[in-house]
């Protein structure tokens, strides 16, 4: 008896098991064909994102024309879409954060620093102070708008609030290599004044842009580029911009009303090896000025013009090794008048001044190794105040080396030495950056 109670027993409990694990099964099978129909769906957006993308000659097209010494394949042919007013061909924009944070460590105290101007140039400091410094948060958007526009906006936050410091379209599918930007944007007057702070070599500018155009080179500024890509052997742009001219160093928002700030440029490159490639060009940048910001106690008002040339050389054998060896010349010609805020006296000012910065970064695997001299008067030192040539001491100059360690390419620790000797006064300072940059997000590639 005892026997065949167990045995029944025992059919009950495999009968149910049976039933609870086909049971589970088929839970699990209904989540697998929930998983799988989703991400199809991704896959199916993901697709139209791409396909979109492949429609659109935007940045992005010219970029990897000038890495490939062409011209982009085809121009985008206008589609079918609902647009403003029902939809888009990209409904999502894609959205990035950049942090860049950074401790900071100098031989000078806090007091000194913002009064570390660098004499006959600027009496603008720099922007760290010695411990933890936050420079931005940088909030990125960019999408296709239809076939014919891109959008692209940039947010820094910082502890002062948060600035729109870019906001612009440009135009996909003029003909004829023509593309217009216009809003607000970084000029492409020169290499590093197109760059986000976030993508340069070193934890600070170079200290040309410093002496001419401040911490950030030119910053964000409203107006209208135009560019060419003509249809030669090698990649050759050709580019013009009206800016409003609100740079407090070159410019001066109140030097005239209206757009007072003008540049022209040309960018070129071609390939010196399989693995190389060498990109050069000059620039002019001109306008109306009107600022205080090159002596103390005294406004300057008058006329700019920064002539500038850049050459890059790109070795890149390999994902895991590179090398990167940039050079820029700035120079500046000024004339105008100075007016003593005191006195009111007016004396008449001309300046014939340049700077230069040669770096190199190496690259091994998730290393890279960089090193930077940058120099200003060197070959134009002309400083005429009243007719009479100042004597602003010796020539201003900095060294630098720096470490980055890359874990991924969406992070970035970096370690920096720089030895400056810009102030004039014969005392060196000596200053330290720890930096980190993180992004999340879909962040929008950056030029050559």
């Amino acid at each position: 008896m005892r026997k065949k109670t167990a045995f029944f027993l025992f059919l009950f409990v495999f009968s149910f098991a049976v039933r609870s694990f086909g049971s589970d099964i088929d839970s699990r099978l209904t989540v697998l064909e929930e998983t799988i129909k989703q991400q199809g769906k991704t896959i199916e957006e993901q697709q139209k994102v791409i396909n979109g993308l492949k429609e659109e000659l935007g940045p992005g097209k010219r970029d990897e024309a000038a890495k490939t010494g062409g011209k982009p394949q085809e121009e985008a042919r206008p589609q079918e879409v609902t647009g403003f007013f029902g939809g888009s061909s990209m409904t999502n924009p894609n959205i990035s954060l950049v942090l860049d944070t950074f401790y900071y460590s100098s031989n000078r105290k806090d007091a000194e620093l913002v009064k570390s101007g660098i004499p006959g140039f600027t009496t603008v400091p720099p922007e760290q102070n010695n411990g933890f410094n936050l420079r931005a948060a940088e909030l990125f958007l960019f999408s296709p708008v239809d076939p014919y526009f891109n959008l692209y906006s940039n947010l820094p936050v910082t502890e002062d609030g948060i600035e729109l410091e870019e906001a612009y379209f440009v135009t996909t599918s003029l003909p004829e290599g023509l593309q217009v930007k216009g809003g607000k944007f970084k000029s492409n007057f020169s290499r590093l004044d197109a760059q986000h702070p976030h993508a340069w070599d070193f934890a600070d500018i170079a200290l040309p842009y410093r002496a001419f155009l401040g911490p950030e080179g030119l910053g964000g500024e409203k107006g209208v580029q135009v560019t060419y890509l003509p249809s030669l052997p090698v990649y050759t742009l050709l580019g013009a911009e009206a800016l409003q001219g609100e740079n407090d160093l070159l410019f001066g928002k109140d030097a005239q009303s209206g757009s007072h700030g003008f540049s022209f440029f040309i960018k070129s490159s071609f390939e010196t090896t399989e693995n190389s490639t060498f990109y050069f060009g000059p620039s002019v940048l001109f306008g109306k000025t009107r600022n205080t910001n090159i002596l103390d106690g005294a406004e300057f008002s008058g006329k700019s013009a920064l002539y500038g040339m850049e050459a890059v050389w790109k070795w890149k054998p390999s994902k895991q090794q590179g090398l990167i060896l940039q050079s820029e010349y700035l120079s500046l010609t000024q004339n105008g008048n100075l007016t003593d805020a005191v006195t009111a006296n007016v004396d008449s000012l001309k300046r014939r001044q340049d700077g230069f910065y040669a770096q190199g970064i190496y690259q091994l695997d998730r290393w890279r190794f960089g090193a930077r001299y940058d120099m200003l008067e060197l070959f134009a030192d002309s400083f005429e105040q009243a007719g009479i040539q100042q004597n602003l001491g010796t020539k201003p100059w900095r060294v630098t080396g720096s470490v980055d360690y890359n874990p991924t390419e969406f992070s970035r620790i970096r370690f920096q030495y720089t030895r400056d000797r810009s102030a004039r006064d014969d005392r060196a300072n000596n200053e330290f950056f720890v930096q980190l940059i993180f992004g999340i997000g879909a962040h929008a590639a950056h030029a050559f």
